[in-house]
């Protein structure tokens, strides 16, 4: 989402999905594109923060340990011992840990001068993402109950028997093996892409208002599409967390119901 976009022309810039069609980085001709770069830079600061947030461990944190520490019993409590349960969740803590803050720093790319673009506003790199998390709890699942016996607890309804099963047992295999892993990486990626184009239309709108119409009675419109961008700016950062938040948030529902008894 950057100004230049606008080049000198003296046509306003429309917003549309060809603002997420980024060239090469290195020129025409090779396959390493900006999001791609990022997504690699972003886990590197992810793991460099968490590295040095615990590495002194002091009885008296300083700041970098107080903010790596609350970020970790934030996951560790509330979206690993709560969701999974006190028995199962220490050892997923790591895994959850680290996809929320990939996501996080991922996600305040677009709040970065320069970069001014999140990461998971393409679906390609959502859908990866969704697939580790459809491998991860599928396979705690397998591991605990074996291969049948997962997909039996998942498809057949405890208590649920008769001739109804064979409406059933489809509809929730479509819907718990399926499903899943599209409607988590749709739910990130809607909301990335949808975000970032609104935060376009209103400063790109502003700009060309201010300075390209060539109307001045366009000013003031202009000035309050900015405003607009302002407050929009700050209402995306919280949005990029929380979906950092959910998406963490179902991968701990996820695992906790492949390692329950019942379904």
């Amino acid at each position: 989402m950057s100004v230049n976009v606008l080049a000198a022309t003296e046509e306003p810039y429309i917003p549309g999905p060809s603002s997420f069609d980024l060239p090469p980085i290195f020129g025409e001709g090779t396959i390493v594109t900006k999001p791609m770069v990022q997504i690699v830079l972003f886990a590197a600061l992810a793991f460099a923060f968490l590295y040095f947030a615990s590495r002194k461990r002091a009885l008296v944190p300083g700041k970098l340990q107080y903010i790596g520490e609350a970020g970790y019993g934030f996951v560790r409590n509330s979206l690993g011992r709560d969701i999974i349960g006190s028995h199962d969740f220490q050892k997923f803590v790591p895994y959850l840990v680290s996809m929320f803050f990939l996501l996080l720093f991922n996600n305040w790319a677009a709040a970065i001068p320069v970069i001014q673009f999140p990461t998971f506003s393409r679906a390609g790199l959502v859908y990866g993402l969704a697939l580790v998390s459809w491998l991860v709890y599928n396979g705690v699942g397998i591991k605990k109950h074996g291969l049948l016996g997962y997909f039996k607890l998942q498809c057949m309804p405890s208590g649920v028997k008769g001739p109804i099963l064979v409406l059933i047992v489809p509809l929730e295999f479509f819907s718990n093996i399926l499903v899943r892993p599209v409607t988590l990486a749709l739910r990130l990626f809607c909301n990335m892409f949808a975000g970032h184009l609104l935060l376009i239309l209103f400063a790109m709108g502003g700009y060309w208002l201010i300075f390209q119409s060539g109307v001045l009675g366009y000013a003031p419109v202009g000035i309050l599409a900015w405003v607009l961008f302002t407050a929009i700016f700050f209402l995306e950062l919280l949005i990029q967390f929380l979906q950092a938040y959910v998406f963490t948030l179902l991968n701990a529902m996820y695992i906790a119901g492949a390692l329950a008894d019942e379904h």
